[in-house]
């Protein structure tokens, strides 16, 4: 991988996020204090800072679900996507957009699923079988 994403944002709970996104989604945590923990969210950083309340959230209408804005996460190959799918479903995770195919055979077909956080952030999977489809028109 030639560059890293980097992605801060809040959480209310500390433990809970470690909980959370070191045990349920298997992130290996890295550096932390009082006030943050980073993780390895499959190659890449992202750091929960330990914040007071939240934005405003709103949502978009694709493919016929009602998607929460703002979201983050991570596109994987098929196979590892269906393995944590598995996994959030073992671990009791409650979806807002089952695991499910989205724009079925068109271009840019793909599995995705939305949950959320302890701390209510939005976190969005996305599987696919042919990486060359990612920003296919």
């Amino acid at each position: 991988m030639k560059n890293l994403f980097h992605l801060a944002f809040p959480v209310n709970d500390l433990e809970a996020a470690r909980r959370f996104y070191g045990t349920v989604l298997g992130c290996p945590e890295g550096r932390s204090s009082d006030h943050w923990i980073d993780f390895d969210l499959f190659g890449h950083q992202i750091v929960a800072h330990l914040a007071e309340g939240s934005g405003p959230r709103s949502s978009n209408a694709v493919d016929s679900d009602d998607v929460p804005v703002p979201h983050f996460g991570i596109v994987l190959q098929m196979d590892e996507w269906k393995a944590l799918a598995e996994r959030l479903r073992a671990a009791g995770v409650e979806f807002v957009i089952e695991p499910k195919i989205r724009f079925e055979g068109q271009v840019g077909e793909q599995a995705t699923m939305f949950f959320m956080d302890p701390s209510g952030n939005a976190l969005e999977f996305k599987g696919f079988g042919d990486f060359s489809q990612v920003f296919a028109k």
